[in-house]
């Protein structure tokens, strides 16, 4: 099946370089990092307790990240729960 959300991909940057913009403002860890591919939203993964990048997909048309870990180059859709390519 073809992801039909990879329009929603931008050139983005990522708005909190050093980790999960939502820890960071708590001062919670996280296990990994996903990166908005429509705002920049840095955001912990499900393997997190707090789940901050599956919650910022849902709260509007951002469904595509890619993992922000070093050597990682891979996009996720949550709207298809697949992989849909690489960045």
């Amino acid at each position: 099946m073809q992801c039909r959300h990879l329009d929603a991909i931008k050139d983005v940057q990522p708005r909190t370089p050093d980790g999960c913009e939502e820890c960071l403002a708590m001062g919670d860890e996280w296990v990994h990092l996903r990166l908005c591919m429509s705002c920049g939203h840095v955001g912990c993964c499900d393997d997190s307790k707090n789940r901050h990048a599956r919650a910022h997909a849902g709260t509007g048309s951002h469904p595509i990240v890619r993992s922000f870990e070093p050597g990682e180059r891979w996009l996720y859709c949550f709207i298809d729960d697949e992989v849909v390519g690489e960045a």
